[in-house]
Formats: C-alpha cells, structure tokens, sequence
C-alpha cells in the first residue's frame, strides 16, 4: 500500500536587506541593488541611473560601510537577528505541525539570502503552499511590496506552482501593540521615565503617501494605539520619521527637527522607540541611537536614550508564531491528511 507523503508548506520569514560586509564595495553593490528598485526610487529610470551611478555610488559608500561597520558584529545586525528569529520559530512551529513537512526559512528583499535564492529553492524542491511573512509592521509599496514583485516574478516561470498565503501587516494588532508596550515598561523599570517618548518611524517619500501608500496613516496609528496602551498624555510622546534621502519632501515631521525644537523647548529627556523595525539594524543602532542622540544633546537635552526594537523577544516571536500558526491552522482543513 503506498503511503502518502505529508504535504510540503515552506515559510519565508524576510526582512529587507543588508550588504554582506561593512566595506565599501559590498556596500556599494548593495546600494545598487537597493536603489535601482523602483519600488523605493520612483525617479524615471534612465534619468536615476545617471543619477545613481554618477552621483550615489561613488560617494555614498564609503560613508554607509563606516556607518555600518560602527554596529557590526560577527554579522549585520540586521541578518543576525533576523537568523535568530527563524531558529526560535522553527522550535515554536515545527513541534506543532507534524501534519506538513515545514520548511522556516529566512530571506532578504536585498542581499544575502536573497528572496530570489529561496524561491529557486522552492522550484526544485516544489511546495504545496507558500507562506510569505514580510516583517515590516506598516505596509508600504517601498519596504513590503518589493516582496510581492519577487514573488509575482517567480510565479510566471513556474509550472507546479503552490499556494500562496501573505501576511501582509500587522501594524494594529493587539499582540503587537502590547508586545511594544511592555518593551517600553520594561525598558523603563531599568532606566527611569524620560520626560518624553518619541516613536521614530523610517519614513518614506511626501509623494509616495499622496499618491496612496498607506504607511503614513499605519505608522500614526501604530504610534497613537501605543501611547493609549501605555497610557501617555499628548505631552507626553511625540510621532515623527526619520532616515531622509535625496532633496524632495518627505513625510514630517522629521526626527532631527523633533528632537531640535524639544531640546529648544527645555525637555531635558527624550526615550526614542522606532516601532517601524522588527529588527535593529543600521537604522536604529546608528542613526537613532547615536547621531540623533548627539544632535540631542548637542541642543541641550540632557539624556537621550534608544529603546531597542522587538528583535527576538519572547514576546514578539510568540506574536510571530501565533500570526504564521494561523495560517497553518487555516491549510490543515485543505492540505493535512
């Protein structure tokens, strides 16, 4: 009697991207990839290779690689924790579904593991479905949607092609709005109360939100559902967006002004949380952590500290797992045997 195989489910748990080495020529090729993408630059394309090749990356390299090589590790922060993430899942996923043949694998929209590697992976080792889980809270056509395209790319050349599940976002969720809570309480029990929390998100291009992308209106929700958990009054927190690129508007208010007109304005200190990243990585541990912490002070603040993001929290891979158990729960009824 022939026994039926358990059907294949592969999870891809990606983030978006990190060069391979804090040096400049890997940076550079990072830079290249990540720039060309349309999705994040929306300049015409001709007109932003000239641009980018003849004014980016001869120049902007060599000061990212020394920007990451100031929190590099063993690794990128980024594709440490990321890695860290996918171990800690596989122990909360695979216990609990012998029903499949459960693959937890981690991926990146740019660099190494390319989203690109792993779904050429799926080609040769063909799936019953497909579970892609982007960690980027708040939806957005410049972080999330990148993703969609590889997949909709990959899709179109293959034959035996799986089911495929997204999640999406989840930038209003209750386990997320708490899981970020609690890490502001518990960071608070250690070091004191500033005067003020401001939440930090990466922001993205004014034209981009006007043309429709939700990410603006998710962040702000996102940041209000959090100081309503913690209970803050409005003078108490502050909302704003950081990591600017290029001379065009991008969405305000801006995290270096914040921070400028509060150390004017005689606040003394400020506890920065960027709920925007699942993980810490360049943009939090060098760019909020130490020059915004410096400009800070610089105005006259007298303490600054940076909150670190969920990374691999109890909490937060308990959110994970709940959010990708879900739908496992949902593919027992069409794929377990």
């Amino acid at each position: 009697m022939m026994t039926l195989s358990k059907p294949k489910v592969t999870i891809i748990v990606a983030n978006l991207g990190t060069p391979d080495e804090p040096t400049v020529p890997a940076v550079r090729e990072f830079l290249k990839q990540f720039l060309s993408d349309q999705r994040v630059i929306e300049i015409p394309k001709l007109l932003w290779q000239i641009i980018l090749r003849c004014f980016v990356l001869p120049f902007r390299p060599k000061r990212v690689s020394e920007a990451y090589a100031s929190v590099w590790s063993k690794d990128s922060p980024m594709r440490e924790i990321l890695f860290e993430q996918v171990a800690q899942l596989k122990q909360c996923l695979l216990a609990k579904n012998p029903e499949f043949e459960l693959k937890i694998v981690p991926a990146m929209s740019y660099g190494n593991p390319s989203i690109q590697s792993v779904l050429a992976d799926v080609s040769h080792n063909p799936q019953e479905h497909l579970i892609l889980f982007p960690l980027f809270p708040q939806y957005s056509a410049t972080s999330t949607a990148p993703l969609y395209d590889a997949v909709a790319q990959w899709t179109l050349k293959q034959r035996n092609l799986p089911g495929i599940s997204i999640i999406r976002d989840y930038y209003q969720h209750p386990l997320f709005i708490d899981a970020l809570a609690k890490s502001v309480l518990e960071f608070q029990q250690k070091n004191g109360k500033a005067e003020k929390l401001l939440m930090s998100f990466h922001g993205i291009p004014q034209p981009y939100a006007d043309k429709g992308d939700p990410y603006a209106d998710r962040c702000r929700i996102t940041a209000q559902k959090v100081a309503d958990r913690l209970d803050l009054a409005k003078d108490e927190w502050g909302i704003s967006f950081q990591s600017r690129f290029g001379k065009q508007e991008w969405v305000k208010p801006y995290t270096d002004q914040v921070l400028t007109d509060w150390a004017k304005q005689g606040v003394n200190s400020v506890q920065v949380l960027s709920p925007a990243f699942s993980a810490d990585c360049l943009e939090t541990l060098e760019e909020l952590a130490m020059q915004n912490a410096e400009l800070f002070l610089g105005q006259g603040g007298q303490q600054y500290q940076y909150i670190p993001a969920l990374n691999s929290n109890a909490d937060h891979i308990e959110m994970l797992n709940q959010f990708i158990q879900t739908q496992l729960d949902a593919l027992k009824f069409s794929l377990a045997q």
